[in-house]
């Protein structure tokens, strides 16, 4: 959660947050507003605002140094992770992260119900019941479908929309669903 929403959950003013951390009130002010970068802060600064927010330094920096990679890429780092990992070790630490509902709530539909489509598709792999922490996210999908990039190439080449048709049938339930065209993610090099 960013500085804005922990002070809103916690109940606790500009104000307040400046007179129990001992950080001058126009730094808080500077803060909030994204004038002052977070990360930019001194590390006295950061302890002083985390200790007063109840969360840890980590947890106070990481909404402002999470940054967003292609989706290419993204996908790519999924499904090296599952080979890594393992898929049971992989749907816990998914679950144990809460990616998928950081991923929504930042606005990164994508790459959300990717990490969604991926966890119950493992999950039915291996015969594990579905979370139902994200049955809420589940109902929705993306407004046009995506389509991997060799595919896109592949059309364009041949000037045929029949390969992304055959795609899409070929796709793989859990990820169609959300209108993400995947039909591989074991092969991975």
């Amino acid at each position: 959660m960013t500085i804005n929403e922990l002070m809103s959950v916690r109940k606790i003013t500009k104000y307040r947050l400046s007179k129990n951390s001992g950080i001058p009130y126009t730094t808080i002010t500077d803060i909030c507003s994204g004038k002052t970068q977070l990360p930019k802060c001194s590390a006295e600064t950061l302890y002083r605002l985390a200790r007063e927010l109840d969360v840890s330094m980590e947890s106070l920096l990481e909404p402002y140094l999470m940054q967003r990679i292609s989706f290419e890429l993204y996908k790519s780092n999924i499904c090296h992770q599952v080979k890594e990992l393992g898929d049971i070790n992989f749907i816990v630490q998914t679950l144990e992260s809460d990616l998928i509902r950081k991923y929504f709530q930042r606005g990164w539909y994508p790459e959300s119900l990717y990490l969604l489509a991926m966890l119950d598709y493992l999950s039915r792999q291996n015969n594990v019941p579905l979370c139902t922490q994200y049955d809420d996210l589940r109902r929705g999908r993306l407004s046009g479908i995506i389509y991997p990039a060799s595919v896109l190439a592949i059309a364009a080449a041949s000037k045929n929309d029949l390969v992304k048709k055959q795609a899409v049938k070929d796709s793989i339930p859990e990820f169609i669903h959300f209108n993400i065209v995947e039909c591989e993610v074991r092969n991975v090099v």
